[in-house]
Parts: C-alpha cells; sequence; structure tokens
C-alpha cells in the first residue's frame, strides 16, 4: 500500500471509546421501523479458497449484503477441522473445572495492564446497570501462536514493543492447555487474514488492501463460561431477563469469530427493537462487524448490538477471537466511503489505544 504523505492524526480515543459506548446506549432505546431482520445469513466459504476471482468475489457479494443490513453472519466450509473446534471448547471446560482457584488467581486479570488472564464473574461488565455472570480467560497474540512467524514489530494495546503479555497457567497445573489454544488460534487467525481479504473485495478494494496493517495484528481470544440459568425461560418481548452473561455492546476491532457450543445464547439486536437468537449452526463460526470496520465504511457496514443470556439448564462455553489491524495501526474513514450525502463521520483513531480505553472503561477498578 502506497504510503500517505500527510497520514492523519489519531484522535482523543477516550472520547471515542466513551461515545461507541453512548452509541450502544442510543440503539438500545431507538427503533427504526424501515430497517429489521428476523434471521442471520449463512455464507459458504468454500469458493473463496478457490483460485478463481470471480469465486472469490461473489463470496465477497454475500459478505457485503450481510454486513450491510445485519452486521452479523455464519460461516461454513471455513477450512478449520470439526475436530480442532471441539477440542477448545473442551479446553474451556478444562480451565473452569480443573484449575484450583488458587491458581486461578495467580494468573488473574488485575494483574494484567493489557487485561489478560483469568476474569472471575462481575469483575468488568460492559454495563455495570446489571452483573454479568461469565467467567472468563483472557489471552491476546504472540508470534509463538501465529503460523507465519509474525514479523518481529508486535505492539501492544499500551503501545508496548517488548513481546505479548499473557498469563498462561503453568504446563503442570493443566497439562496441554497451551499447546491446544495454539492450535486453535493458529487456524482461526489465519482465518481471519483470509477474510480481511474478502472485506477488502467487499469494499470493491485490492484483495491486498489490508495486508500490510495485519503482518502482526492484534487477536484477543476469550475462553467465555456462562452458568445454568437459575430460572431457564425463553426470550419474550414481555420478560425481564434477571441473569445476563454479557451485556449489550458493540465489538471494538474489525471483526469477531465466534465459536460456540451447541447451547443458545448470543443474541443480537434488530434496528426495530426486537432481539434475536443466534442459534448455534453445527459446524458453522459467527461473524460480525466490529467498531474498525463500521469507522473505516463510514456506516455503511453495521457493527451491531448483541448480548449473551443462557436461557438454559446447562453450562455454555464459547471461543470469540477479536480480530484487529496491526496495533500501531490508525483506523481512518475509507475516502471512497465519504461523499457530500454522506459525510465522514469518524475522526482517525489509533487502533490499540482505542482497544486499551474500551477495556478499561469496562472495569470499575480500571484507571479511568
Amino acid at each position: 500500500m502506497a504510503a500517505v504523505e500527510n497520514p492523519p492524526q489519531p484522535s482523543d480515543s477516550l472520547a471515542e471509546a466513551r461515545q461507541a459506548q453512548l452509541y450502544t446506549q442510543d440503539r438500545l432505546k431507538a427503533t427504526s421501523a424501515t430497517t429489521s431482520f428476523r434471521s442471520i445469513p449463512v455464507i459458504d466459504l468454500t469458493p473463496s479458497f478457490s483460485s478463481s476471482l470471480s469465486a472469490r468475489q461473489s463470496v465477497a457479494n454475500e459478505i457485503q449484503k450481510a454486513c450491510t443490513t445485519v452486521g452479523f453472519f455464519y460461516i461454513k466450509g471455513h477450512g478449520i477441522p470439526q475436530g480442532v473446534c471441539d477440542d477448545v471448547l473442551k479446553l474451556a471446560a478444562r480451565f473452569f473445572h480443573e484449575l484450583p482457584e488458587v491458581k486461578k488467581e495467580e494468573i488473574h486479570m488485575k494483574n494484567s495492564e493489557q487485561f489478560r488472564g483469568y476474569e472471575p464473574p462481575s469483575y468488568s461488565s460492559v454495563d455495570f446497570a446489571s452483573q454479568e455472570t461469565k467467567q472468563a480467560f483472557n489471552w491476546g497474540y504472540e508470534a509463538g501462536l501465529d503460523p507465519t512467524g509474525g514479523d518481529g514489530k508486535y505492539v501492544e494495546i499500551d503501545g508496548s514493543s517488548d513481546g505479548s503479555k499473557n498469563q498462561w497457567p503453568p504446563e503442570d497445573d493443566l497439562p496441554g492447555f497451551y499447546s491446544g489454544i495454539a492450535g486453535y488460534y493458529a487456524h482461526v487467525l489465519q482465518l481471519s487474514r483470509h477474510l480481511c481479504s474478502l472485506f477488502a473485495l467487499s469494499l470493491a478494494l485490492p484483495e491486498e488492501f489490508f495486508e500490510p496493517m495485519i503482518t502482526h495484528p492484534g487477536g484477543i481470544a476469550r475462553l467465555i463460561r456462562y452458568p445454568p440459568s437459575t430460572n431457564p425461560k425463553p426470550l419474550s418481548e414481555v420478560s425481564q431477563d434477571e441473569e445476563i452473561g454479557l451485556g449489550a455492546h458493540s465489538d471494538y476491532e474489525c471483526f469477531t469469530l465466534l465459536l460456540q457450543d451447541s447451547n443458545p445464547g448470543l443474541e443480537i439486536l434488530s434496528p426495530d427493537g426486537h432481539w434475536i437468537s443466534a442459534q448455534p449452526l453445527e459446524g458453522g463460526i459467527v461473524v460480525n462487524v466490529g467498531d474498525f470496520l463500521m469507522r473505516w465504511t463510514n456506516d455503511r457496514y453495521k457493527s451491531t448490538v448483541h448480548r449473551v443470556v443462557n436461557r438454559t439448564a446447562n453450562e455454555r462455553y464459547s471461543v470469540p477471537l477479536f480480530f484487529s489491524i496491526n496495533y500501531d495501526e490508525t483506523v481512518d474513514t475509507l475516502p471512497s466511503c465519504v461523499s457530500e450525502e454522506n459525510p465522514k463521520k469518524y475522526p482517525p483513531i489509533a487502533a490499540g489505544q482505542y482497544v486499551l480505553d474500551r477495556l478499561s472503561l469496562t472495569v470499575k477498578t480500571g484507571k479511568y
């Protein structure tokens, strides 16, 4: 990609992070009678691995339609073996059930300025009006997890460049954990890079447009456990939910790839104010637009508000990857998405600092 003579200067990312919170609140209050959805598209990625540009473009066109209408879609034919997906979900259960609490405490997220490690229930919340029931283990990109080996230039969300700040349980405490995580992460990281080329095509950009921005990408991932509901009841427009696994929010980065087990829980807010259940699709992965893509496209692509409510008597596990460009890059609206009729809505932001500020706003003990 050609160098920019006068690169945009990032704005106050904390102010933009707070504005994003307001966006969620506004979406929860506002309804649109002219746009709505009741289902989530399913896109078969198989043709996107073809040597035929027209085949790849056809998949990109499906992605473009999904991103401008729903902001979410399922992918199948993604190339990640089912056994790899099954194994990482089993690892999630092992982490929460086999690792003693004292060992979890040693890698508590409070010890990390990058919000990595074990996260107990209610330690963070995207909506402090409700107590979130989730538990999580969080980690980020490191060269040893990247099949390409990385470019040796990784920069953390806080701007540090002396390597990843992950907190892993010792091998003796949870044998096979790191290698199992590495196996899944390698697949999903490469799939994310592949999706970047499809997103580029979907925006009428060269396939390689994003490549210089993802040489040492941000890639925060989580193992999440949602406890069984104490009062299981179906999604309803009239009932008040008492147990919120993860409150209503938009995701921060380019896009999210979500692997979920067979228990439903993910719910997506339609513009007309209805919550739509994203039922698990066998062999499928959920993809959703994040704030970076919304900002790049000047709201053409939707960073759709969503939440998680476990309405079953079973534990629910999920493994999201929040894929970002290199944290030392700047996100600025694409010129092709700006016009007199649709002027630029967002100032440029520093990718890593924006993610750091969004995360800081979810923790009551954070510096903000």
